[in-house]
């Protein structure tokens, strides 16, 4: 396995792995616990937003989540505002940290007003999707046999993850599929999968995108201990 980019945000890996294995993985990031507002009390709600709709957006405003936070985490955020301005993510007060401060909630007009009260909870995308801590996607790696110009000319404009690489006779490359669809044109019997695959997290910002595919990992052994003790 090689790491090709990591930052907080974002991790990219090259890895030799099936498809079966990837989605495994890719599924289980929906079992991670993530921190999310879970209920909201409106006191006062003058903008021209329903309560429900008020209360959905401010439940997929992202959250930080903390390694100590566990099932019986409770946080409770105020958010008290008067027009004319436009509500943010950051006016959101309390015990948890917001990620994204600029996200618009509300506009408020003139002697417009907004107080509520939300609580924060744990919770899995299994749930509700504003659980969800962030992306995940792959992409397989061609191996591309062929001595035809027009084919070398695709692949070496080709702007993958990873630069088309010398391999044996041809080419070792992350082809677009678009790109894919052109070679294939000219000789459709040159390209073949090479075993292995483009691996990407993007996480949403709750927490840093390598704790994502820890947590995955974690997640998808406890659901093969559990099955294992299910069929033995």
């Amino acid at each position: 396995m090689e790491i090709i980019e990591q930052t907080p945000l974002k991790l990219v890996m090259r890895m030799p792995a099936n498809d079966s294995l990837a989605n495994a993985i890719r599924r289980s990031i929906n079992e991670i616990p993530i921190l999310a507002v879970d209920e909201v009390e409106i006191y006062k709600n003058d903008s021209a937003l329903y309560d429900e709709f008020l209360a959905h957006r401010v439940g997929l405003v992202p959250l930080k989540t903390e390694a100590s936070m566990n099932e019986k985490t409770e946080i409770e955020m105020k958010l008290s505002k008067a027009g004319p301005c436009m509500v943010l993510a950051e006016d959101l007060k309390g015990g948890a940290e917001i990620v994204h401060n600029s996200i618009p909630i509300t506009l408020l007009e003139e002697d417009q007003e907004l107080e509520l009260v939300a609580t924060a909870r744990l919770g899995t995308a299994i749930e509700h999707e504003k659980y969800l801590s962030g992306l995940c996607y792959y992409r397989r790696l061609s191996e591309i046999s062929s001595k035809n110009p027009a084919v070398t000319r695709l692949i070496e404009d080709s702007r993958g993850v990873i630069k088309p690489e010398k391999h044996k006779e041809g080419w070792l490359c992350d082809l677009s599929e678009h790109i894919a669809q052109e070679v294939e044109k000219i000789d459709v019997s040159c390209i073949k999968d090479s075993g292995e695959m483009v691996f990407v997290i993007e996480s949403y910002g709750q927490m840093a995108a390598k704790d994502m595919l820890l947590k995955a990992l974690r997640a998808l052994g406890q659901n093969l201990d559990h099955f294992e003790k299910v069929v033995a």
